[in-house]
């Protein structure tokens, strides 16, 4: 299934879509030579939003979890693509530990599970499945509404290594956001530990990712000779924040009104005729809690209790004290006549596949990560990587092309934040 793009397929994503087609040449050198300074993630996946006139990344998880939403058609690009970060981390790899996220309640999380384990075993790893959730006291197996079944061992630390019952990994690869805190199980390993610890949410932050994304943006902007907002969200962020005591309003209100004022600027310049709007959310997190959609400075001023309650807490009921305040970018894609948003997903820094999150009740304006939502697998001919560059502009591989790329710049940006907000970086 095709992806429609309710407006017009003319003026600003075609030209962009078309420096980017010209500047592929450029493009993946420049992205070579950038792999060359930073480290790529061992795999992370971008959600992407496409308004017509701007082509942008709102969010970058470093612990994807929807590896059972993605085409199988490309399940060998995804094997490929994961023996060359297994053999970047750690080249002499044979086993290895998976430890997912501690709710297995989740079917449909615990699918991804069975999807992931899959790709890993397929590239040549031993991979058993250790959990960290106080729940499992013993070895556990679930079975799922699709028949699989996943056997969840509990994880076990001697001396500085984590182990199952007669199982010694290399190096143990985690698929939790540890947005519940770090586990003093995980600190001080000897054993290599995928993604680092500092990717997980209680270190990182989405503004300090947007703001290495930002400097991304203007620097392949400048490559293809584009203005950087076209590819690129303003944003600003607010700490100090208590919804329920109702603190940190003023900087809400303020970065609102800013942030309004610069969009409706870029929107005259480019004869937008759309309301502009910010979302505010949590600047650590993910599941889609704690994020609302802001067109004016008194929204932040006249929430309800209820409006507090849900902006106030997040995943694990972690209460908010940050929040992100990002430019609302539309999404005029639709399958179906519903609202949907392309994800892009990334193995190394290889694009192995993607979906559409779709959603029915939600408009073009809101969030599309809430209950309701389901997933379509992008069904393009080809991956990411192979653009239709003889045939029209608006091809639908030259769109995958633009998502391909645009997400590996938020891959960029992501290496980069890892690096910069590393333990040793951070002590020099």
């Amino acid at each position: 299934m095709v992806p429609h793009l309710t407006t017009a397929l003319s003026g600003s994503l075609l030209e962009l879509e078309r420096r980017i087609l010209d500047a592929m040449p450029r493009i993946e050198y420049w992205l070579r030579t950038q792999w060359l300074e930073h480290g790529v993630p061992f795999y992370a996946s971008v959600d992407l939003r496409n308004a017509g006139f701007k082509l942008a990344p709102v969010d970058t998880n470093l612990f994807p979890g929807g590896f059972n939403n993605l085409n199988s058609d490309f399940l060998p690009l995804c094997v490929q693509a994961t023996m060359t970060a297994v053999e970047k981390v750690c080249p002499s790899a044979q086993r290895f530990m998976l430890i997912p996220e501690n709710h297995t309640r989740n079917t449909f999380y615990l699918q991804n599970v069975v999807a992931l384990t899959n790709i890993l075993r397929r590239a040549g790893l031993e991979v058993r499945i250790g959990s960290i959730s106080p729940e499992i006291t013993e070895t556990t197996t679930l079975e799922l509404p699709q028949g699989d079944k996943l056997v969840l061992e509990p994880v076990r630390r001697v001396g500085n290594r984590l182990v199952l019952d007669g199982f010694d990994p290399c190096a143990i690869l985690l698929n939790n956001d540890l947005s519940g805190g770090t586990p003093d199980l995980l600190n001080g390993l000897e054993q290599v530990l995928i993604p680092p610890l500092h990717a997980g949410w209680t270190v990182r932050r989405k503004s300090r990712h947007f703001a290495a994304y930002s400097r991304v943006a203007r620097e392949f902007s400048a490559l293809i000779d584009i203005d950087p907002w076209l590819v690129d969200p303003f944003f600003a962020s607010c700490g100090m924040i208590d919804f329920h005591a109702r603190m940190g309003e003023d900087c809400l209100s303020a970065q609102v009104s800013d942030l309004l004022a610069r969009i409706t600027a870029k929107y005259r310049e480019y004869g937008v005729e759309q309301e502009p709007f910010v979302i505010v959310k949590a600047d650590a997190g993910t599941y889609g809690m704690g994020i609302m959609t802001v067109k004016s400075p008194d929204d932040v001023r006249d929430l309800n209790r209820k409006q507090r309650n849900k902006m106030a807490v997040v995943k694990e009921g972690l209460q908010v004290q940050e929040v992100i305040i990002q430019e609302g970018v539309y999404t005029f894609e639709s399958i179906n006549e519903a609202v949907a948003e392309p994800v892009v997903y990334m193995m190394d820094r290889y694009v192995v596949g993607g979906f559409y999150r779709v959603h029915t009740s939600r408009g073009v304006d809101e969030n599309l990560n809430a209950p309701g939502m389901h997933f379509v697998p992008l069904a393009f001919d080809t991956p990411c990587s192979l653009p239709d560059c003889i045939g029209q502009p608006d091809a639908t591989p030259n769109r995958f092309y633009a998502y391909g790329v645009i997400a590996r710049l938020a891959l960029l940006a992501a290496a980069i934040e890892l690096k910069e907000t590393a333990p040793a970086a951070l002590a020099a």
